[in-house]
Parts: structure tokens; C-alpha cells; sequence
């Protein structure tokens, strides 16, 4: 039983590595789509949903697209590329069930420098690449990503070192021969296809990057990059502990048991035998297998390549190989201008007149063959091909398997079309049993040590592959590996209603949704670009305005009063806010200190009682309702002048106030009314101090606060609760 001293001291020894963070430097950031302008229009290429309902992706469907990057934006993507020895492929996507389909292509001519490739009908993840011998090398990870289901894949490439993660879950790790990232000029980069006439990817892609640097896939999955544990790791482990011990016991006891059984059987005779192919064998029967000569011995297969001695031929013939034969045979040969041709082989050449003449090696000697008629061509001619075995030309892309080669190649063997012919290749899980792969013959991956069976399964050997099978009472995870319990399934997990669960082997892992940021265990919705106005992020892109605004990003002050939310009393007028309104009272009305909303609470001011008329001393003030009238008492003739800031004024008189130029004032019957001063631009007269839009050497446009937006004169705009108006021309904001 651990104590609580060694729990203590394995706690503190986790906690004292620090976690290292996972901010991504642009220039090491390639995105893919970005580079593409995958949002323009390309054949074959829509844009759909993503994996949450406010993200974009982009369904990928049609045999006849097109998606290459063009070459000068190829360039700056491969100068961060080149000579690299650590970098990551990261990839969200749904693929189509059975498809077969390359995510991402980089290559030059034949020559593939990175490519990633999933296969569904061999249900593997191929990363094709040169070596720095300069040859093509293919690693094979067994997983099933073609399953019409949304995944995060990642792999990790750290000089001979790589890393494969899908769902955040690292599903396999390798030492590899060293990449090479010497990459030549006008390599081509594709996005769902190896070229234009195969590797076509069907299906979903929401994002597609490469990240030049080490465990890259913390960028995609944040959570992996947490070395403390957190309190509930320290209890999860201490569970572990004493389920282990549980684990113990009864294996133990089934032990016990099973040893019991084994005594019993010691008396028991059974004869054992060997199935092969669909065919029973019994014990010790021998037969041939194609290259192999197999035998059945203590109920298992054991099978040897077929050596095949080099065969002693008479000068005029060849050893080769012959349909139906595992070896090479003697076969006659034909000496036509310089060069040896076995039996059946065909030549074409040219005569003086440049007419095609075919030839077949007969019986020792080359045999004029008549041509059959050429078809015509329906590629243009930079296309055309010219074949030594034949007159007529074909295009580029030509099927030769279809023509007849695919029948020599026979046993797990398939035939694969070349630029100027084809060839026998062994199936995936096969290894060639002659030098043309003609002949292949299985890997037994489990008792080689090549299959990717985890904790708690059993590696059993298939043609061609492996499955990795469940201890007894162990829940599957995936194809490689079982666990106790599944704890996303039950709801034993942390993770966050906006976050996605991933069960592993003695516990599970969380990761927040597209759309959403954290650590899994807590998500927030994440907007691109921040909520205005004390609005509040509900939702990926999704914002909920306080009170008075409205606008995706609630950038938009609501208008009440033009409208038509408030009405305000007939004494009172709206005047709009910044997320408010209130109303004022009117000209001639003052609040009576109820300060009601509507404006009900605005009374009357008596100007002639508080003396804040302008009546002159021969008119005599009268109040009215909002206002008042300075009426001339009867028998009188009253001048009609006015007092203002106690200067005379005559009736009909017009002057501009002292303290403000722009502003007009007139005398009429005893009131005085002012105005502001109105421009006239056409006029020479104008004064361009209060006219600033007369003059043309100023602009006639105010910038907004963040410098990306401009308002002509008189417009007005809400900026942090505050109402702005564009007041002046010289590039000033007016609160």
C-alpha cells in the first residue's frame, strides 16, 4: 500500500516541471487555406459548415478540381520549409467513408518531399517523404481516419523522430529515417490531391497548416502541453493505484484457476491442423504456396521462400520469368541491333522514310509483326508519348494495366501504371518474393514487432495486416487499444458542455470545441473581435448587447426617439443617448424636480416673474405658456426695442455676439432671436473660420478613434458609451 509520504513525493515531482507555452510565432505558421484563398472560387471546392455551426469549412467533392497554390506564393511557403528539420502537419477534417485521398501534397515531378495521405480502404495514414539519401520512403500508421466522422489530426516530424496524433489522443510514436528538406524550385503545393489525376480527397476540410517547429501539436491541442498535475490528477492517480491492486488480486486468482485447468488437459489428446488461404491442412502436410513452400507443424504455418538456384542456359537463350513459374527459366533470345530481346519481346524502330516498323523476338530471330491501326489521340500533342514496344503513341496517363500486364502480376501483387508502362507492386501488408513483386507473400506484423497494438490488447496477425483484440473485460478505444472504462460514455469526465471528450487508456482528455478556447475543462466562446459596448460573448462569433445598442459586434447605438420606442410629453422633446435616451424639456419649460421619464414632470417658466425677458421699458411682459410677449399698454406708441446682456437694442437691429462670431442675433417686436451664422460657400464674403467646409485647402472629413473609419462633416457616431459628432474638418472628434 503506497503512503501517503511516496503520494506526497510523486505529486511534487510531477509538479515541479513547468509547462511550457503554446503561443505560435505567424512567421512560423503556414496556413494553407489562407494561402490558397480557398474562400475564392475553385472548381470543385464548396464552402459548408464546420465542425461547429458558426465555423467555415469546405467540402472537397468533385474528381475534375484543381486546388494548387500558385507558384510565387508556393515559393515564400517553401522558403519557410527548406532545410527544416522539425515541423508539424495539422489537419481538422470528415472523410468520407472508403475514400482514399491525399490532404496534402508537396512534390517535384515523382519526387515527393512531404505528403500526407489517408487511406480508407486499407484504413491507414501514410506520410510519404525523401531521405536524406535521397530516396522515397513511405511510413505506415495502421488508423481508421476514413469514417465519415470530424477528427484533429496532427503529425510531428522532429529530425528522426515522429509523432502522430489524432483527436489530441498520441496514438503513435517511431523513430524514422532522417526527411529531407532540400527543396527544390517549382515544387507544386496541393491541397486534396496529389496532381491533377489522383490522390483525390473526399470530404471535409475545415483547416489545413503547417507549423515549423517542435510538438507543433500543441498549437491544435493546448491541453497536451500540461506537465502539473491538477488536485484531480493527483486523486485520479491515487484511484489508479488501488485499482491496480484490484487488477492484481484477480488476475492472480484467474491464474490460479487457469493452472488447474492445464493439469486436467495433460492427459488429452488433439490433433492439430493448419488453415491457409481457406484451405485445412493437417499436421506435418507440406505444400506449395505460390513462391513459398509452406508446412503445417504444431498447428502454425511456417512457410520459406522458394530459393531458386540461377539456371545454367545455353549461349542463344536467357534465364527469365514465365507465366505459372515461381523461378526463372531458359528462354530463347534474339540479337537485333545491339541489343539482347528474350522471347516474346516486342521492338519498334524507324525506317529511312520514317514509317514505324514493329518487331517480335521468334524463335531466335526478330519477327516482322503487322501494325494494327493507331486510335486517335484526344490529348493535345505536348501529351504524346512514344513507346519502344509499339507504333502508335498514347497520352500522358495512359492505363497500361488495363492492356493485359495486370495478369503477371499474381499473388498479392497489384499492377501500377508508370509513365511509359507498369509494373507489379506488392499490396500494403506484403513483401516482394522475386525482384519483380510479381510474387508477395505476408508480413506477420505481430511476431515482427511492426504492428501498433497498445495497452491491454493482443496482437493477431491477418493477410496483409493485424487486429489488435481486447483483453477480456476491456472496453475498446480505438483499433489498438482497450481501457477499463469508458468515461466519457458513462459522464465521469470534466470536460465542458462546449467541449468535446476523448477517452484514454486509465482516464480521458478534454478539448474545447471549434468556436471556443481553454484548457477543455472550462471553454469560453471566443469572437472574432471584441464585443462593443459592454456587450457579452455567448457564442463562437455571437455577441448579446446590453440595452440600447444592437449590431453583430453591438456596435450600433439604437435610436429611441427617431424609432418611435419613447414618446415624450408635448412640453418635453427625446433627445438620443449612447445606449439611452431622456426627455428634455422644451424651450420655455424647466422640471418642476420629479424628473419624470416622459417629460410629464416639465413646467412652465413665468420669464416675466424671474425677469428673464427682453422686453424694453415700454412694453410691458406678459407670460404664456412656454414663453412669454411683450405687449405695448393701451394708448401708448411702444418702439418695439429689446434688452440684451443689458445693451439696448433696437427694433429690427442685427449683431453678431461678442463672445461667439458665428452666431447672428435680431430684435423683432421686442424678442430677441439668435441663430448660427448661415455659410454661404458660392459667397466671397464667407468666413471660413465659421464656414471651415468653404475652405478648400482643409479636408472635409473626421477620422474615428480606431483610424480606420472617416465621417464626413455633421455625422455623429457612439464610441465607448460616448455620443461623437464630426464638428470640424482638421481631423478632430467633438463629445
Amino acid at each position: 500500500m503506497m503512503g501517503p509520504f511516496k503520494l506526497y513525493f510523486l505529486y511534487s515531482t510531477f509538479a515541479i516541471f513547468p509547462a511550457l507555452g503554446f503561443g505560435v510565432d505567424p512567421a512560423l505558421r503556414i496556413n494553407v487555406f489562407d494561402e490558397l484563398k480557398l474562400g475564392e472560387s475553385y472548381a470543385g471546392v464548396f464552402q459548408v459548415q464546420g465542425f461547429h455551426n458558426e465555423s467555415r469549412a469546405f467540402l472537397f467533392q468533385d474528381s475534375w478540381r484543381n486546388v494548387r497554390v500558385k507558384e510565387d506564393v508556393a515559393e515564400v511557403m517553401l522558403q519557410k520549409l527548406r532545410d527544416k528539420t522539425e515541423f508539424t502537419v495539422l489537419a481538422t477534417l470528415k472523410q468520407e467513408r472508403l475514400n482514399s485521398g491525399v490532404l496534402l501534397s508537396i512534390h517535384y515531378a515523382e519526387h515527393r518531399y512531404l505528403e500526407l495521405e489517408s487511406s480508407g480502404q486499407r484504413n491507414e495514414i501514410r506520410l510519404h517523404y525523401r531521405t536524406r539519401d535521397q530516396r522515397q520512403h513511405t511510413e505506415g500508421f495502421p488508423y481508421s481516419l476514413a469514417d465519415d466522422r470530424w477528427h484533429k489530426l496532427s503529425v510531428a516530424v522532429s529530425v528522426s523522430h515522429v509523432v502522430l496524433h489524432v483527436d489530441c489522443n498520441r496514438i503513435y510514436e517511431r523513430v524514422i529515417e532522417n526527411p529531407s528538406m532540400d527543396i527544390p524550385s517549382d515544387t507544386t503545393i496541393w491541397l486534396g490531391q496529389r496532381n491533377q489525376a489522383h490522390g483525390y480527397f473526399k470530404g471535409i476540410m475545415q483547416d489545413v497548416q503547417l507549423v515549423v517547429m517542435p510538438q507543433g501539436y500543441i498549437s491544435q491541442c493546448p491541453d497536451l502541453n500540461r506537465t502539473c498535475p491538477t488536485c484531480n490528477d493527483f486523486h485520479g492517480l491515487v484511484q489508479k493505484i488501488m485499482e491496480l491492486q484490484d487488477v492484481l488480486a484477480k488476475t492472480s486468482s484467474k491464474l490460479s484457476r487457469a493452472e488447474e485447468k492445464m493439469q486436467g488437459l495433460d492427459g488429452c489428446y488433439c490433433e492439430r491442423s493448419c488453415s491457409m488461404n481457406g484451405e485445412l491442412y493437417r499436421e506435418d502436410e507440406r505444400w506449395t504456396d505460390g513462391c513459398r513452400n509452406c508446412s503445417c507443424y504444431n498447428g502454425t504455418v511456417q512457410c520459406e521462400t522458394i530459393s531458386c538456384p540461377p539456371p545454367q542456359c545455353p549461349p542463344d537463350s536467357a534465364p527469365a520469368y514465365v507465366p505459372g513459374s515461381c523461378c526463372k527459366e531458359c528462354q530463347p533470345v534474339c540479337l537485333f541491333r545491339g541489343r539482347v530481346y528474350v522471347e516474346g519481346d516486342l521492338k519498334s524502330v524507324r525506317d529511312s522514310s520514317g514509317n514505324c516498323l514493329l518487331f517480335e523476338c521468334q524463335e531466335h530471330s526478330m519477327q516482322r509483326v503487322e501494325n494494327a491501326p493507331c486510335p486517335e489521340l484526344t490529348c493535345p500533342e505536348s501529351e504524346h508519348i512514344t513507346l519502344t514496344d509499339r507504333c502508335c503513341k498514347v497520352c500522358r496517363g495512359h492505363h497500361f494495366c488495363v492492356e493485359g500486364h495486370s495478369p503477371s502480376c499474381v499473388e498479392n501483387s497489384e499492377c501500377v501504371n508508370l509513365e511509359a508502362g507498369s509494373c507489379c507492386s506488392c499490396k500494403d501488408g506484403y513483401r516482394a518474393l522475386r525482384d519483380d513483386s510479381a510474387y508477395c507473400g505476408d508480413i506477420d506484423e505481430c511476431a515482427e514487432g511492426k504492428h501498433y497494438c497498445r495497452e491491454n490488447t493482443m496482437c493477431v496477425n491477418t493477410p496483409g495486416s493485424f487486429m489488435c483484440i481486447c483483453h477480456t473485460g476491456y472496453i475498446r478505444i480505438d483499433d489498438y487499444s482497450c481501457t477499463e472504462r469508458d468515461e466519457c460514455t458513462t459522464g465521469l469526465h470534466s470536460c465542458d458542455e462546449n467541449a468535446i471528450c476523448f477517452n484514454t487508456v486509465g482516464g480521458h482528455s478534454c478539448s474545447c470545441k471549434p468556436g471556443y478556447v481553454g484548457n477543455g475543462t472550462v471553454c469560453r466562446a471566443l469572437c472574432d473581435g471584441l464585443c462593443q459596448n459592454g456587450g457579452s460573448c455567448v457564442n463562437p462569433d455571437t455577441c448579446i448587447c446590453q440595452q440600447g445598442f444592437t449590431g453583430k459586434r453591438c456596435e450600433t447605438d439604437i435610436d429611441e426617439c427617431t424609432d418611435g420606442f419613447v414618446e415624450c410629453d408635448s412640453r418635453a422633446i427625446c433627445v438620443n443617448l449612447p445606449g439611452w435616451y431622456h426627455c428634455e424639456c422644451r424651450d420655455g419649460y424647466h422640471d418642476n424636480g420629479m424628473f419624470s421619464a416622459n417629460g410629464e414632470s416639465c413646467e412652465d417658466i413665468d420669464e416675466c416673474a424671474t425677469e428673464r425677458h427682453s422686453c424694453a421699458n415700454d412694453t410691458v411682459c406678459f407670460n404664456v405658456d412656454g414663453g412669454y410677449d411683450c405687449r405695448c399698454p393701451h394708448g401708448k406708441n411702444c418702439t418695439g426695442d429689446c434688452n440684451h446682456d443689458n445693451k439696448h437694442k433696437h427694433n429690427g437691429q442685427i449683431w453678431v455676439l461678442d463672445n461667439d462670431r458665428c452666431s447672428v442675433c435680431s430684435c423683432q417686436s421686442g424678442l430677441v432671436m439668435c441663430r448660427r451664422m448661415v455659410c454661404d460657400c458660392e459667397s466671397t464674403t464667407a468666413d471660413l473660420f465659421c464656414c471651415p467646409e468653404c475652405n478648400p485647402g482643409l479636408s472635409s472629413q473626421c477620422l474615428h478613434q480606431n483610424r480606420l473609419i472617416t465621417y464626413s462633416s455633421g455625422d455623429t457616431w457612439v464610441e465607448n458609451c460616448q455620443q461623437c459628432q464630426c464638428m470640424v474638418s482638421w481631423h478632430r472628434q467633438t463629445l
